[in-house]
């Protein structure tokens, strides 16, 4: 099939401002574009067409948008065209905007830097899926901790064909492993010209997040392989960012410590409302591209946008409108940050909680927690049973539900947990394993 003029004038683009970031992109990444075709008729009549505008698969009536009142009657606060109408497949301009400033306030490391305009995903996962599909061909690498979300392996690996290859997430003393980290890198890199590396803080099932020196060690290690000649493909999966327990944690996304530092380095950030603002079934999230180019970073980042946008377009058409029309409305909402920092102050209350309770020694034969320090989550590594069926067992003999990871893990959702349960709750596990030993 010949490429279309569309794609071949992206690539073009792309190519001039950075031959490596060209070089990075999928065969479908090559090929994808934005479609002029209906969608730019469309954007072109609503500015121009006075009289008449017969063209987009939308039903009017005497000039607004039809719809339901018993639809409407449940969404108090907004109109029908912010409700019920198509978004574009990039997002809403006002909320791609909103979410870019956003992340300049969020991660003050990226001042005097240039990124793209994040382009609306149908959350994080979709977010993924996109990215995999403009950036990941059969046979591609991607380095993941030996502790990861399990969806990485179907929106990769089953949907891609990519080869996962792991590393240990801790070292000996609860820490980042550096040294295992480069190691899988170097390995990797020796052989492939492109590797990709996904890096997921607070990191899920464990809730770790990196410090600064490790967050630096990161970025060092993935720019002197750039600089040794491999492209370095960086997604960091940020879905629950600013939920940072530890003050002497890294409080920005490590994307900011990534971006700029050599052009065979392109970081990507997939960020979202989802866990950042409790909107879990809202569904919306971001693509956000950092890069080095020559010349105007502007033209470049444009042509990406327009490729993800395509990417949006030929999987789900675009981001639900409504979803989008209320999470800017919440951003803009002058009670936002106060409602933000009051659940904050739960969640962290909570991880405080967690690790009160384990510090008790009565817990040690039976297990070790994994470092945390973030997010929703926490592991324990068991010492004694298998976590199968001791999860088995708590939920029918206790009525506890956890989720078994391997033979060793037993991971904990304390997002869903109230403070003055992390107590009962422990001590039940802890029988549990009795039960079992």
């Amino acid at each position: 099939m010949a490429m279309n003029p569309i794609a071949k004038e992206l690539n073009e683009i792309i190519r001039k401002g950075n031959e490596h970031v060209y070089e990075m992109l999928s065969e479908v990444g090559k090929n994808l574009f934005f479609p002029k075709g209906i969608l730019s008729q469309s954007a072109e009549a609503k500015e121009k067409a006075h009289r008449f505008n017969a063209t987009i698969g939308m039903a009017t009536e005497k000039g607004r948008t039809m719809h339901l009142a018993s639809v409407m009657a449940m969404l108090t606060g907004l109109k029908p065209s912010e409700a019920l109408t198509y978004a574009p497949s990039f997002g809403i301009m006002p909320l791609r905007q909103t979410w870019q400033e956003a992340l300049f306030e969020k991660n003050p490391s990226l001042k005097g830097k240039d990124i793209s305009l994040p382009v609306v995903s149908n959350a994080i996962t979709h977010g993924l899926s996109v990215v995999s599909d403009m950036w990941v061909d059969p046979g591609d690498v991607i380095i993941l901790p030996d502790k990861m979300w399990g969806n990485y392996n179907l929106i990769f690996s089953v949907r891609r064909g990519a080869e996962i290859v792991h590393y240990d997430l801790f070292d000996g003393q609860g820490k980042f492993n550096l040294n295992a980290f480069e190691t899988r890198v170097q390995a990797e890199a020796e052989n492939r010209e492109k590797i990709i590396v996904i890096l997921n803080f607070p990191n899920n099932p464990t809730g770790y997040t990196v410090n600064h020196q490790e967050a630096d060690g990161i970025a060092d290690i993935l720019t002197r392989t750039a600089q040794g000649g491999t492209n370095v493909l960086a997604l960091t999966d940020d879905a629950y960012f600013g939920l940072f327990y530890d003050d002497n944690g890294l409080k920005e996304s490590i994307f900011a410590k990534l971006m700029g530092r050599d052009p065979r380095l392109l970081a990507v950030k997939l960020d979202g409302a989802t866990k950042e603002n409790f909107v879990w079934g809202l569904r919306v999230g971001f693509i956000t591209y950092g890069g080095s180019f020559d010349g105007e970073s502007r033209p470049n980042y444009d042509a990406l946008e327009r490729k993800t946008a395509g990417g949006v377009r030929g999987s789900i058409s675009n981001a639900a409108h409504l979803s989008q029309e209320i999470v800017l409305k919440s951003l803009k909402s002058e009670a936002y940050a106060a409602e933000k920092q009051e659940k904050f102050q739960i969640m962290k209350d909570r991880a405080q909680e967690v690790k009160r309770v384990l510090s008790d020694p009565k817990y040690e034969h039976a297990w070790e927690p994994y470092s945390f320090n973030s997010g929703y989550f926490m592991c324990l590594k068991l010492q004694t049973v298998d976590a199968e069926p001791l999860r088995v067992h708590l939920l029918n003999k206790y009525g506890v539900g956890l989720i078994s990871l391997g033979k060793t893990d037993l991971r904990v959702a304390f997002s869903c947990l109230e403070k003055e349960d992390t107590q009962e709750l422990f001590d039940i596990v802890l029988k549990g394993v009795k039960d079992l030993e």
